[in-house]
């Protein structure tokens, strides 16, 4: 069996042309060589734009233009389809009606599939945040009572007013608390991709990850150089960044430095997240991105989180890459297109 890759057209940038490009771009072996669609501000044509994959305007500009051995026709046109049948290549299949319907349903299974598998992930990663939460509630639960206490004998009305400016905030607290959790747990309802600054999500994700080893002796270094924005799903990126940042912390053990930074170069940004803790021996770097590969012990984590990270971050047409050094820690680098502005 050849080892070459098979090249792919699709034919039809809409809902079903956006989610075959995020598949086959995934997909081992498989290169998307074009994809078609008479308006060119379809979703699928944006989309490969971003990852530099070439696009036409007909399906006779993606013939004559570009090679591919197989076409997918997902336009749902009959008179394309009745086109199609009537023409003859050498060398490339094409693959319509029923045949696509079929495709079609699968992927869309595939795609039902990973959102639970994130989901799934997402709570397990949830689930290492208890004791950090419970801490934290406590502690704001406790300067409540203690407040209340003090109120019902305080006669002095400007120190009444004082804690209880004091009760409000830690009130906001417990409430920013739950909220920064039901942002991580929520499932994503839509589809569509927006810009997503990465400053910002980055921070989001530290304070979450906090929960999981503590921040006391940990020192966070932010070198963001500036606002940078991607297209993509904001819960996915914060996955992501949480996941990440989360293995960071562990491996040094609640006591090292995390170095978070952002930059922009030759229309990509580059995320890279560092930490000071024992490294990663290299035979298993390798295998870090395998599903349920886990250097952890058994019950601490699923051993998809990395796996994950990288189906996401190969979705939004970006790459990751670990380099590590035992005894002197690990540096995961990502790095997504982004618009000249």
């Amino acid at each position: 069996m050849t080892s070459e890759p098979v090249k792919v057209g699709i034919l039809g940038a809409g809902q079903g042309g956006c989610a075959l490009l995020d598949l086959f771009t995934r997909t081992p072996r498989v290169t998307v060589s074009v994809i078609a669609d008479r308006d060119p501000e379809a979703p699928g044509l944006r989309r490969a734009r971003k990852r530099s994959i070439p696009v036409a305007a007909s399906v006779e500009e993606l013939l004559a233009c570009h090679k591919a051995d197989l076409i997918v026709d997902v336009t749902g046109n009959p008179a394309v389809s009745r086109w199609l049948a009537t023409q003859r290549w050498s060398g490339t299949e094409i693959l319509g009606g029923v045949g696509a319907k079929l495709l079609w349903n699968l992927v869309q299974h595939e795609g039902q599939m990973q959102t639970q598998l994130c989901q799934a992930e997402k709570l397990a990663t949830i689930g290492t945040f208890t004791s950090g939460i419970a801490h934290d509630i406590n502690n704001l639960l406790f300067l409540l009572m203690s407040l209340a206490q003090n109120l019902s004998d305080e006669q002095d009305v400007a120190v009444v007013h004082e804690q209880a400016d004091d009760m409000v905030g830690a009130v906001r607290r417990i409430a920013a608390i739950v909220q920064e959790l039901t942002r991580f747990a929520r499932v994503p309802h839509s589809e569509e991709w927006i810009e997503v600054e990465l400053a910002g999500t980055l921070d989001e994700a530290v304070q979450l990850a906090r929960y999981a080893a503590g921040l006391n002796d940990i020192e966070v270094v932010r070198e963001f150089s500036d606002r940078s924005f991607v297209r993509g799903r904001p819960e996915e990126f914060l996955q992501v960044f949480v996941n990440l940042i989360t293995n960071s912390m562990q491996a040094m053990q609640g006591r090292g430095t995390l170095h978070v930074s952002t930059s922009r170069n030759n229309g990509t940004v580059a995320v890279a997240i560092s930490d000071s803790g024992p490294g990663i021996p290299p035979h298993m770097i390798e295998r870090i991105f395998e599903p349920f590969f886990t250097t952890k012990q058994p019950g601490e984590g699923t051993g998809l989180g990395l796996h994950i990270c990288r189906t996401l971050v190969k979705k939004f047409g970006g790459h990751i890459a670990v380099s590590s050094q035992e005894g002197h820690g690990t540096t995961f680098q990502l790095q997504f297109p982004v618009e000249a502005t």
